[in-house]
């Protein structure tokens, strides 16, 4: 008797666990969070299928595939990290899925809506919020920015680092920095539209590439997410925050 009691325990233990399983793993880029919070719902009532999406850096992603993570699905915010795990037998053909912009962005207006080459020099800005150069694109477009118009070097004990280019928008809106250079899609949020910003043209598009990865356990329910990705409702999200 004691053993049927620890059987149907067991069972019922196990219950919810199956019924909250997630149908797709997507291993996504932080900057696309505010886009993905519409576009995760979007595809549940379309398809009925349940996904858990695991925000953060694209290299920090990059990093938990190659080493076993099992995402279904992996939204980058570059091409270079999908395409390598294609060339690695890692991933089917990479497809891009949204090209994105950096702004800089501040809840002061004197910072957020001057030519942000002149705002990251002015004396009253002690602390601006940047990406980690090395793993996440937007950091690295920041970057960039900056070196091209020879501000790099003079910045630099300005910055503050962040893990993903989520954090680094954190940073700057609860004041933890005075400034910070942030995705686009970021201004379209609640928190966002309480600040002011300029885009920094001096940074090329983010082109953002995906894949399936070769390892996916739920391949059908990831091409329905991929043809999803590529429809007229997801296009309209991703315009909504500034993605083209």
């Amino acid at each position: 008797m004691k053993r049927i009691l620890t059987l149907v325990l067991t069972v019922l233990l196990a219950l919810p666990i199956a019924a909250n399983a997630a149908d797709l793993l997507i291993g996504q880029a932080a900057n696309f969070t505010p886009a993905m919070q519409e576009i995760i719902p979007a595809f549940k009532k379309a398809t009925g299928l349940e996904v858990q999406a695991t925000y953060t850096s694209t290299g920090k992603l990059y990093a938990q595939i190659t080493n076993g993570a099992p995402f279904d699905v992996f939204l980058a915010a570059d091409e270079k990290r999908p395409a390598k795990l294609f060339a690695d037998g890692l991933a089917e053909k990479p497809f891009v899925y949204a090209n994105g912009k950096l702004v800089f962005w501040s809840l002061n207006k004197e910072f957020g809506s001057a030519p942000w080459q002149k705002a990251v020099v002015n004396p009253k800005l002690k602390k601006i919020s940047i990406a980690n150069v090395e793993t996440a694109p937007y950091g690295t477009a920041a970057m960039n920015a900056l070196k091209k118009v020879n501000l790099w070097e003079k910045v630099k004990p300005e910055l503050a680092y962040a893990q993903s280019i989520s954090q680094t928008f954190q940073y700057a809106a609860t004041g933890a920095a005075d400034a910070g250079f942030c995705a686009y899609s970021s201004v379209f949020t609640d928190e966002g539209k309480k600040g002011f910003f300029t885009v920094v043209k001096e940074a090329p598009l983010v082109v953002q590439a995906a894949c399936v990865l070769k390892s996916s356990e739920h391949k059908d329910a990831a091409a329905k997410f991929v043809k999803f990705l590529a429809g007229p409702e997801v296009k309209a999200i991703k315009s909504k925050y500034g993605y083209e």
